[in-house]
């Protein structure tokens, strides 16, 4: 019986993960959006609008917003694009807030984060219409999704693109421990939130946290967005477990003409031998995000729109 054995750990070896396509299962939903935007014009002669807001000149900001309105175009959403001077006051930012709370062809607005640190993101982010909080990261919307039995009229993106990654590669939630690595309030959170909702187990690891790997270790789910470089090891992975990795970290590669490459939390090489899947950095998460900010800005233009 050695043999065979053998050749069972051999295979275990072997064993490869599952990749979790976010790039394709992100252009699917883009699809199923245009589909319904083209219902929406030819029934109501109306379009989703989205507006985006960005206050100054940081790259990554304005790569991301430049995607968001490519997207926006690709499925037939109206772009609404306000940009403003790094030094903008709180005041003048927060009028032009008001001012597109008042627009009837807004349906959804965003205020692209970080802001300068001279200005009150909570003060901002506040006087977005609840209605139109299509990044879900107003007071009301995170209170109703702390609670049982709420509903908010919109869930934050990138959280909300993970619970979509499992759904659709068909890995079930409910009555599995599930382990969420980082509590930021753009994911770690809101993230821990929907997996309860979903009927999940939740368990929160952060920096605090005394040894992480044990706890890990016991988990089906691991969402890990704690914004460190490789820190989840293979043998932290319990065989079998699903992987969705947040994390965007760049570390320096002098192979590329960047100098730099873009990894995720979680030691893809190592946790792809154990995890029965794994989203890989890029190409996981990041084009949901994006995709789910879509799916967003339609919901909310439905509701108005279908009144």
């Amino acid at each position: 019986m050695a043999s065979a054995s053998a050749s069972a750990s051999e295979a275990a070896a072997e064993y490869k993960a599952a990749i979790i396509d976010g790039k394709a299962i992100a252009q699917t939903i883009r699809l199923e959006i245009a589909d319904e935007v083209r219902l929406l014009l030819d029934k109501y002669v109306k379009v989703p609008g989205l507006a985006v807001i960005i206050v100054g000149c940081r790259k990554d900001s304005q790569s991301y917003v430049s995607m968001k309105r490519k997207a926006c175009a690709e499925v037939g959403v109206k772009s609404f694009d306000t940009d403003l001077p790094e030094q903008v006051s709180e005041d003048e930012l927060i009028s032009k807030v008001h001012e597109l709370n008042a627009n009837p062809d807004v349906h959804g607005i965003l205020v692209q984060l970080p802001l300068p640190k001279h200005i009150n993101e909570e003060r901002v982010l506040t006087e977005i219409s609840i209605e139109k909080d299509v990044d879900g990261f107003h007071p009301l919307n995170i209170g109703k999704l702390a609670m049982k039995g709420r509903e908010p009229l919109f869930l934050p993106c990138t959280p909300k693109g993970c619970l979509e990654l499992l759904e659709r590669s068909g890995i079930t939630v409910k009555g599995k421990k599930a382990v969420v690595v980082g509590r930021s309030n753009i994911v770690g959170l809101p993230v821990s939130l929907l997996l309860l909702k979903a009927d999940a187990t939740v368990t929160i690891v952060h920096s605090r946290t005394s040894e992480p790997e044990t706890i890990i270790r016991e988990a089906d789910i691991i969402i890990a967005a704690a914004g460190q470089a490789m820190m989840i090891k293979g043998d932290w992975i319990k065989p079998g477990a699903a992987v969705i990795d947040v994390g965007t970290n760049a570390v320096d590669d002098p192979s590329k003409k960047s100098g730099y490459r873009l990894v995720g939390d979680v030691d893809f090489k190592e946790a792809s031998k154990v995890a029965g899947w794994i989203s890989p950095v890029p190409g996981g998460v990041g084009p949901m995000t994006v995709a789910m900010l879509l799916k967003n800005t339609l919901d909310g233009a439905k509701r108005v729109i279908q009144q």
